[in-house]
């Protein structure tokens, strides 16, 4: 749930009448065209998915937890303690999945322009990166 002064936002008012998530096209390929860039931030944050006390980790955090990993790829981030898995991701003018079980795409909570940054890795290499948010990539919460 989303609160202003002036409105109230659920999150069901982002799925069509079928259920289907809103995809986008447009630029700057947010999901609302005045990108709100805060939602995500802290546990207290509007749009918070994780559960209570659990957070989006920041960009410096993904980079500390991948400074830890075995080898800085995918074999690296599945060794690691979170056995990350290689999600893919969802693409945002069609809402298809791409990359499944040969990328992995997790989302940060620290913003960059209008999108945000997010850690990619697959065999070769594992980097973080800044994006448009409309795409689906997949998220990890830590306990705050």
């Amino acid at each position: 749930l989303r609160t202003s002064s002036t409105s109230t936002t659920l999150a069901g008012d982002y799925f069509t009448n079928s259920g289907s998530f809103i995809i986008t096209n447009t630029a700057p390929n947010n999901w609302m065209s005045n990108a709100e860039t805060h939602m995500w931030l802290g546990t207290a944050a509007e749009n918070n998915p994780c559960p209570c006390g659990f957070r989006i980790p920041t960009a410096a955090e993904w980079l500390q937890e991948q400074r830890t990993w075995s080898s800085s790829n995918a074999f690296g981030a599945f060794a690691s303690p979170l056995k990350l898995p290689l999600p893919g991701l969802r693409i945002f003018s069609n809402g298809e999945f791409e990359s499944v079980g040969l990328t992995g795409y997790y989302w940060t909570s620290t913003k960059s322009g209008t999108g945000a940054r997010a850690i990619y890795f697959h065999a070769n290499i594992a980097s973080m990166f800044s994006h448009n948010r409309a795409f689906g990539f997949s998220i990890r919460c830590i306990k705050d």
